[in-house]
């Protein structure tokens, strides 16, 4: 059965995976997504649309068209286009609490005066490319369970925290593709805070009082299953305009089954690069550690790797969702077109995820009972 026919014959039970239609109304309200019902008579409507566009890879001009056969709505390629590009920021929200139902954040008692945010980034081929063709970089607000900010930017758009804007109080969370000088200067700048995981060699660290950092000695010093933090600062760089900001380096053992496994996936790695792997690598690969900005009555060395552990589960989350969908096919050069293709394809793998999983556990009527479901049940003491 292919997307185009599920959305047709089966949205009922779809719809059943997303709020009450009360909450989705708002929610499009709120967002701008919808502004009057005219021939969209409402955010199911609209909802429906974007999925039929951005993800079963119809044209503006074949949506409406499979919108009118099949009495989803009357309405032009070009009115279709306008609600579209104002769809994205709604689309976005609708896949932050996607994403918020599938990981459990952290209960953290000095952490509430923090704003949580996740910042990521994945490559998108075009079809037949082998290589990166666009980069989608994303900064994800979970106390407002939105996504903030979707760019699209070609292979030479890197990942980086200059590219976001952070204010005070906001603690960003983010991998090692981040941990360079100019952008964890950024965030510090901005009065925020940051965790960023680490590889062993890209940023250079030294002691408050001024001798380098040994990171292997450190890591080498640490006992099992305990994790430590240790003072330390980043190495200033004129040439980038940077001084050095305070940092924390917190780091813990991995067990030998996590360690073999991560030991596992960099021969192949180096292979595809072209070098051989360095052993120093090898070891580095036994041990989890980031640098934060926080400090220790702010949050804990455990605390700051539980926060850490939720960050890396919302990638897990992304790369599952990669899996699932051809994100290589981006017909619309409009930006606000493109993130709302962007979108519903990221919020369509996590339905398919939903309607796997419901169909295990499938009721003979199709769908999920919701709470509120009204269930009439035979008085034993009546007769019939």
């Amino acid at each position: 059965m292919n997307a185009k026919t599920v959305l047709e014959y089966q949205w009922p039970y779809l719809l059943s995976f997303f709020p009450p239609s009360g909450a989705l109304e708002e929610s499009a309200l709120e967002f701008g997504a919808i502004r009057r019902k005219r021939a969209v008579d409402g955010a199911d409507c609209l909802l429906r649309l974007a999925l039929a566009y951005g993800f079963c890879g119809l044209s503006l001009r074949q949506t409406a068209a499979w919108a009118e056969t099949a009495g989803v709505a009357s309405l032009s390629n070009v009115a279709l286009l306008k609600r579209l590009r104002r769809a994205a920021p709604w689309l976005g929200h609708l896949l932050a609490v996607k994403l918020a139902e599938r990981a459990s954040l952290p209960r953290l008692a000095n952490a509430r005066s923090l704003r949580l945010r996740l910042v990521d980034a994945t490559s998108i081929s075009h079809p037949g490319s082998n290589g990166t063709d666009w980069r989608v970089h994303l900064s994800f607000n979970l106390q407002k369970l939105a996504i903030e900010d979707i760019q699209l930017t070609d292979r030479s758009g890197g990942e980086t925290l200059t590219r976001f804007r952070f204010a005070a109080g906001d603690l960003v969370l983010a991998d090692r593709g981040y941990s360079h000088r100019r952008g964890l200067y950024a965030v510090h700048k901005a009065g925020g805070h940051l965790i960023v995981r680490l590889n062993w060699q890209n940023l250079p660290m030294q002691h408050p009082h001024g001798e380098r950092l040994d990171v292997f000695s450190v890591l080498r010093s640490l006992p099992e299953a305990v994790e430590q933090a240790v003072d330390a600062r980043t190495v200033a760089d004129r040439r980038l305009g940077v001084p050095a900001i305070a940092v924390r380096f917190v780091a813990l053992r991995k067990t030998e089954l996590a360690a073999a496994a991560s030991r596992k996936k960099l021969p192949a790695d180096a292979s595809r690069k072209g070098h051989a792997v360095d052993p120093r690598a090898l070891e580095a690969a036994g041990y989890i550690f980031v640098v934060t900005t926080t400090s220790a009555e702010q949050l804990s060395a455990k605390e700051v790797l539980a926060l850490y552990r939720f960050r890396w589960q919302i990638e897990l989350a992304f790369k599952r969702m990669k899996g699932l969908l051809e994100l290589g096919a981006l017909p619309a050069k409009d930006p606000d077109l493109a993130r709302t293709i962007v979108r519903s394809k990221l919020l369509a793998s996590l339905l398919l995820e939903d309607f796997t999983q419901g169909f295990l556990a499938i009721s003979p009527w199709g769908y999920p009972l919701r709470e509120s479901s009204a269930i009439a049940v035979e008085n034993p003491e009546r007769p019939l």
